[in-house]
């Protein structure tokens, strides 16, 4: 007998008391994990000890809290719904995350942390100027605050989905909990709340995998299935940049979006700069490489356990999930609603992914607006009450604005693709500027600054535009095989055969707008990196490469500048270096003077 679609979406709603009790339980542990470092623990109240943790941290709870801060709850549902409609092409991003590994172990994070830094922009002025300094903090506080209003607002889609309150009532509480631990324990608190959350987030994918996989009658199941339908593929070696994922968008684009959110980005490097050691640094990142290669699997075989479960009746078809983030939660209360505790679980780990993603920005804000936009403009040093009551104002001012920006989020359908767009807007041109800074010695302050600044003008012109096009669905991506034929309620059927309404084709959008999303960041810096090479060569001349400090080039550039036996910062020494210039006509540099 056919039912009612509202029927099924009540009747799945049963987050009954022991759920709440659990999603309850993490939020309380993470006050706790604050309370704790903020009030227990007997440490300086110092600068260094609440953004870097004393620079004594250790390495495994620094890996873990890298991969919670990067996995965000965008990640934990979207990726499933990715591979559930279009298969596993996006799944060969480990390679590019595994190339990524390589290349920041042994360029960049050494540079980083041979300065002893605690804003990465820092490493802009030092090598070039104020200007670029300027420019990188400005552009990574857009980022994050066009950024984390999302990753609140999905999370809060899933407790929605399977709560039924309003997204208004919990994302002001886990706000509050969030901007809490984080205000008062540092990064410290950050850091362990981070490795409570990332046990969440694996145990919460294993439980549904588990669970759901039993349900179908065993493993073999999902991937016959998902053979059968194309979503189980081979890589797609088309060399097409407008196709939406292939095997060098991938491993390419891939490598080139991973390098820029964990080599140059303080969210992430503010962590490695934590370790007392290089060498350090680089184990904790290949157990980062590892474990998102782990936690993007398990999405991934989510995804595929999903569209086992639906392949007869799509819930994104028949609107039973209302949003495409919301299609792994509805599966989880469809296998778990009978086992209270368990739907809490998940949920929790949903948030926990938030909150890690959440708390890490919040954190490396007050690093960045302390370092960047107050330090350089006062000119008397500030007393440490001081330095205390502005990071802990910036974390609760800057968590009370992406709080209210869920309101922006929720209202305007289109600010949700086009704020998701500032990452390719500002993402690629950022690494662009950095890589000159390491690779490109004979660059010089204003090409670097007129690069960067052409290539935001034209990821902005690039991204916006094709968003526009896709939310107006004249771009469209064709999904797998998806049938509604086997469906046991009922629901709109003309929702089945709903086409676009534009009056273009996708053909008849310009090519650059139809360029793989994959590649965004790719463009964005060899954008900003041949403009500025061109305004090297044909307006404001070559630097000196000999003028600048080596410190602040990659290994084999410094060795093929300045000889093998080239003096370096040791340690934990800060570099003295302020000006681009900092070699004199002599050849001596000023921190050797200061050395």
């Amino acid at each position: 007998m056919a039912t009612d679609l509202e029927d099924i979406v009540e009747h799945m709603r049963r987050f009954a008391w022991p759920d709440y009790l659990v999603f309850v339980s993490m939020l309380m542990l993470c006050i706790l994990i604050g309370v704790y470092f903020g009030f227990v623990q007997r440490k300086p109240n110092t600068e260094s000890e609440y953004l870097m943790g004393g620079r004594t941290m250790m390495v495994f709870p620094i890996a873990l809290s890298l991969i919670a801060s990067f996995i965000s709850g965008i990640t934990l549902l979207g990726l499933p719904t990715e591979v559930y409609s279009f298969g596993i092409q996006y799944v060969y991003v480990a390679l590019g995350v595994t190339l990524m590994g390589f290349v920041m172990g042994f360029i960049y994070l050494p540079v980083f942390h041979k300065l002893n830094i605690t804003s990465t922009y820092e490493y802009l002025e030092t090598r070039f100027d104020r200007r670029l300094r300027m420019f990188g903090s400005i552009m990574f506080t857009i980022m994050n605050i066009g950024y984390l209003p999302i990753v609140i607002y999905v999370p809060a889609l899933a407790f929605n989905q399977v709560t039924g309150v309003n997204i208004h009532v919990i994302t002001p509480i886990v706000c509050i909990v969030c901007v809490f631990y984080t205000c008062v324990g540092g990064l410290k608190a950050v850091v362990w709340t981070d490795v409570v959350q990332t046990f969440s987030m694996f145990g919460a994918l294993v439980l549904v995998a588990v669970k759901g996989t039993i349900d179908l009658g065993g493993s073999d199941v999902v991937f016959r299935s998902a053979w059968n339908t194309g979503r189980l593929e081979r890589p797609n070696f088309d060399i097409n940049p407008t196709t939406r994922h292939t095997f060098w968008s991938q491993l390419i684009g891939g490598f080139v979006y991973w390098l820029q959110t964990n080599a140059v980005s303080q969210n992430m490097i503010q962590r490695y700069l934590s370790l007392p050691s290089v060498a350090a640094g680089r184990r904790a990142l290949w157990i980062f490489v590892f474990g998102v290669c782990l936690l993007m699997s398990l999405c991934s075989y989510c995804g595929l356990l999903i569209y086992a479960t639906y392949q007869n009746c799509d819930p994104l078809t028949t609107k039973l999930a209302r949003a495409k983030d919301q299609l792994l939660p509805l599966f989880v209360m469809d296998i778990l609603r009978d086992l209270p505790g368990l739907p809490g679980l998940f949920v929790a780990g949903v948030f926990s992914a938030a909150l890690s993603s959440l708390s890490t920005c919040l954190n490396s804000m007050s690093a960045v607006i302390l370092e960047d936009f107050v330090k350089p403009f006062v000119h008397k040093p500030l007393s440490q009450r001081t330095v205390n009551w502005i990071m802990r104002s910036v974390v609760v001012g800057v968590g009370a604005l992406c709080a209210a920006l869920v309101f922006v989020v929720e209202k305007m359908g289109t600010v949700l693709q086009l704020t998701m767009s500032l990452e390719a807007i500002t993402n690629g041109p950022l690494l662009g500027t950095f890589t000159i800074g390491i690779l490109i010695p004979w660059v010089e302050s204003r090409s670097a600054l007129t690069g960067g600044i052409f290539g935001v003008i034209f990821m902005s012109w690039l991204s916006l535009k094709a968003q526009y096009w896709v939310a107006t669905g004249t771009i469209v991506f064709p999904h797998k095989p998806m049938s509604v034929d086997g469906c046991t309620y009922e629901f709109d059927r003309s929702l089945a055969n709903a086409t676009s309404t534009s009056v273009y084709t996708t053909d008849d959008i310009f090519p650059l707008f139809r360029v793989s999303y994959m590649w965004y960041t790719f463009l964005g810096a060899a954008v900003t990196i041949l403009v500025s090479l061109l305004c090297s060569v044909l307006i404001f001349g070559r630097q000196d490469p000999k003028t600048v400090s080596p410190d602040l080039m990659a290994g084999f550039v410094r060795r093929y500048i300045h000889g093998p036996d080239v003096p370096s910062v040791q340690g934990n020494a800060r570099v003295v270096v302020l000006t681009p210039n900092a070699y004199g006509k002599n050849g001596k540099s000023s921190h050797e003077s200061a050395l």
